[in-house]
């Protein structure tokens, strides 16, 4: 167990964990939030990796984890826009911006499938400078993620938050209070997809290139990292839930590193995602049921209990009378 659990493995999942947080948050917000399946989650992601290599190389690292933000924040714009403007179901407006963004990434990289950002500078080599030691990636995102979980927290126990809130739990009764609905899915796709957008940005500089497929499947990752942590951490307080989602997400890559040390194929990884995710939405309708099953069990054998003690008073009578 020693040699297939490292201190290296434990670190490099939590690295990826707390930068694959931030799209399960942003799912948090969609998703649980909202009650918005936003199906474009994928292309967002690449796109914020995209924007942030091409200031990256530019030599504006910094610049590029905020552009990846703003870029986050139009792709919402836009997948709101089709929503709440032009009537379009928040599922099919997810596929229209994902297959959109496919061109706009290829135009955002130099309409070239991979950047290379070896050489460059970014907020990890000025971790390295500035803090050294083999855990100050871990650091420089560990703080980015908990910051920006308490951020959200704090926001959405605001007023507007509270609206974005109460619009996914009840928009007819929100409508009924003078509050604008689609200005409130709006907003909340935008706060939403900026979180991926950087989580976009955080990896091209992690990992120190960009692809133009490095975002497929992100809405499954997402999803799985979003359900174990709400599984595990169940219901509660905003900062706990939002707590939870990061756990998850932690849990999750260390799940994965787990798998790749047990020799399973790179190309099997989206089997595994699809597994876990299946496991960990089933799980609580699997215990429910269980515990429906034991509650069955021990309501049978009360009545057999009962049933027995009957027919026993009943032929100790007879038995008595004879």
């Amino acid at each position: 167990m020693g040699s297939i659990i490292t201190l290296a493995i434990v670190r490099s999942a939590l690295e990826l964990g707390f930068i694959y947080s931030l799209v399960a948050l942003a799912l948090f917000i969609s998703f649980t939030i909202l009650n918005i399946a936003d199906l474009s989650t994928d292309g967002c992601f690449t796109l914020g990796c995209a924007v942030c290599a091409t200031l990256t190389i530019a030599g504006h690292p910094v610049l590029g984890l905020a552009a990846a933000m703003g870029a986050g924040v139009l792709s919402g714009f836009v997948t709101a826009f089709l929503q709440t403007k032009m009537g379009i179901e928040s599922i099919l407006a997810g596929i229209i911006v994902n297959t959109g963004l496919y061109t706009i990434n290829i135009a955002a990289m130099g309409f070239a499938s991979n950047l290379n950002l070896f050489g460059c500078d970014s907020v990890f080599t000025w971790g390295k400078e500035h803090i050294g030691g083999n855990w100050y990636t871990l650091l420089i995102v560990a703080v980015i993620v908990l910051v920006i979980g308490f951020a959200i927290s704090l926001f959405l126990n605001t007023r507007l938050g509270l609206s974005i809130r109460a619009t996914g739990d009840n928009p007819d009764m929100v409508r009924a209070s003078s509050i604008n609905t689609k200005l409130m899915i709006t907003i909340g796709l935008c706060v939403s997809n900026s979180l991926t957008g950087l989580s976009g940005g955080l990896l091209a500089q992690y990992q120190k290139s960009c692809d133009i497929n490095l975002g497929t499947g992100m809405v499954t990752i997402a999803l799985a990292s979003l359900i174990i942590g709400e599984t595990l951490i169940g219901k509660g307080s905003m900062l706990r839930r939002i707590l939870g989602v990061i756990l998850g997400s932690c849990l999750y890559r260390f799940i994965v590193a787990v798998a790749l040390r047990f020799n399973v194929p790179p190309e099997c990884l989206k089997l595994v995602s699809s597994i876990i995710v299946a496991v960990a939405i089933g799980l609580p309708y699997l215990k429910k049921q269980f515990h429906l099953y034991q509650n069955k069990l021990a309501a049978k054998a009360e009545n057999q209990h009962y049933i027995d003690e009957i027919l026993s008073e009943k032929f100790s009578g007879k038995e008595g009378q004879k």
